[in-house]
């Protein structure tokens, strides 16, 4: 799980929640721009949570390409279809069902079959992918992210699977997929998306250089984290 490199960290941050959307938003329509007009195509890997919710519910009025979007999923719970908890649900209601991104470039998780059997299925899926244009990722109070979790495998080692099967997350529910930390790195951007005072620990420990799952996502342009600026205020003793 451990790793020995290094990887640059731009942290950026902002006032509050509202302008790290409008931050957040402003990133991705410049990187879909940037990576249609250079591949004539933009690979986006979404991730699940409260906190990009408001980010996607915007993504609706964009002007862009939407037939050059594909989208994919940092992870996902196993649930049944469509359960409000998955996080492919959330970003449907949120924005996916209200653009014609072809649905054959909406490449969700299939959780329905099990997790082994979906993150079997899902590495076949990724394979004709060789970098993602943008991965945008979250991070746990415990600093877990996607569900790469603390003391459970995290895929950072050269040869890791592009996916892991989790049978003992430890959050409901225990069963799910996830990208692994090898293949969140093969991205060309990677934003951290970090707000809500419960963070301040994590944020804290990250800085200092604690190990933990966020840490192992190591890609070769570095990562932005984006987050309101009372997180890098000192803790009080």
């Amino acid at each position: 799980m451990n790793s020995t490199n290094s990887v640059s960290y731009r942290w950026n941050t902002v006032d509050d929640q509202s302008e790290l959307n409008q931050v957040a938003l402003s990133a991705i329509l410049d990187n879909a721009t940037k990576s249609i007009r250079q591949r004539g195509e933009f690979h986006f890997v979404l991730s699940g949570g409260d906190t990009p919710r408001r980010i996607y519910q915007q993504l609706r009025f964009i002007h862009t390409n939407w037939s050059a979007w594909h989208i994919y999923f940092s992870d996902e719970r196993c649930l049944l279809a469509g359960d409000q908890n998955l996080n492919s649900r959330m970003a449907g209601e949120a924005w996916l069902d209200h653009v014609p991104i072809p649905k054959n470039q909406l490449y969700e998780i299939p959780v329905e079959l099990g997790a082994s059997r979906a993150a079997y299925e899902y590495a076949s899926t990724l394979r004709s992918v060789q970098a993602f244009d943008l991965t945008l990722l979250g991070l746990g109070e415990d600093g877990h992210t996607a569900s790469l979790f603390p003391g459970h495998e995290w895929g950072s080692e050269v040869g890791s699977p592009d996916t892991l099967a989790v049978f003992t997350a430890p959050k409901a529910p225990k069963h799910r997929v996830s990208m692994s930390a090898a293949r969140l790195s093969r991205s060309r951007q990677v934003i951290f998306l970090v707000s809500g005072e419960s963070k301040h620990m994590v944020v804290a420990k990250w800085r200092r250089g604690n190990n933990m799952p966020a840490k192992a996502i190591m890609p070769i342009a570095g990562i932005d984290i984006l987050l309101e600026s009372s997180l890098l205020v000192p803790l009080s003793i």
